[in-house]
């Protein structure tokens, strides 16, 4: 399963694919339907003339990283991902100015 939505890229001034979450099942791994996945994906970019196709994965998954690389993908290491949720979202939220939220 290859769950994914449109991102735009204000550096190339095109949309891309942000690839939310790729899933195979552990007993299917191995036989290439993750590459398949992520080749339809590279080739809807293609299609569709957008400039990449993009996700995130955690440092500590190792062998998703190396099946990554082997395809080609780099790390974006000067990128960090950030997160407001929970009370902090309530609270961001609150600081809104009255009827924008």
């Amino acid at each position: 399963m290859a769950l994914w939505f449109l991102s735009f890229s204000t550096w190339d001034g095109v949309h891309g694919i942000y690839l939310e979450h790729l899933f195979v099942q552990p007993e299917h791994r191995g036989l290439g339907l993750g590459r398949e996945l992520l080749a339809a994906l590279a080739a809807e970019c293609l299609h569709r003339g957008y400039s990449r196709l993009q996700w995130s994965v955690l440092d500590w998954n190792e062998p998703a990283i190396a099946f990554y690389r082997r395809l080609g993908a780099i790390p974006m290491d000067e990128w960090s991902v950030f997160r407001v949720d929970g009370p902090a979202l309530a609270a961001l939220a609150g600081a809104a100015a009255p009827g924008q939220h």
